[in-house]
């Protein structure tokens, strides 16, 4: 299991339920790397997406503490467990969000695809800083490129040198 997510300079992800800062090569990196897998998220991650529909081409799991949520074209699990459970088979999970669901399941994941967005964005949501997380190592130095909108951006990936089971 994996995990992608961008963050800006301070690790920010979010602000009132939708990511801080959208760049299109980011968008473009998360469907070639999550295309034909599976993609674990929040149900409140789920209400950003385009008609608060599944990602396609992809399988939806969605992780909610609602007994009666359901989710059409995609499935519902109510803890962690019961998510890793569902994909245990599957080659290729990655998380997705927010930052719930990722706070409980980076523990848990090989590793952090991480688009690092050279801004500084109002936040209300973080992830993890991983340069400072004594179990998680860069893998590579940034290549630092620049988005068609001015934004400089690298993607990095990072490896859980310590990754718990369930």
């Amino acid at each position: 299991m994996d995990l992608v997510v961008a963050v800006d300079n301070n690790w920010g992800i979010g602000l009132n339920g939708t990511q801080t800062v959208v760049i299109p090569e980011d968008r473009k990196y998360f469907r070639g790397l999550t295309k034909g897998g599976t993609v674990i998220f929040g149900r409140r991650t789920l209400m950003d997406f385009p008609g608060m529909r599944p990602l396609p081409k992809r399988r939806n799991i969605v992780l909610t503490t609602d007994p009666g949520f359901e989710l059409t074209g995609g499935e519902v699990a109510h803890s962690v467990r019961e998510a890793a459970e569902m994909t245990k088979d599957d080659p290729a999970v990655f998380v997705i969000g927010g930052a719930s669901v990722y706070r409980q399941f980076l523990p848990l994941c090989r590793y952090a695809y991480v688009t690092k967005l050279y801004v500084d964005a109002e936040a209300d949501r973080h992830f993890r800083d991983l340069d400072l997380d004594p179990d998680w190592r860069l893998c590579s130095p940034p290549d630092i490129q620049v988005s068609e909108n001015g934004i400089e951006y690298a993607f990095l990936k990072y490896e859980n040198m310590n990754v718990k089971e369930l």
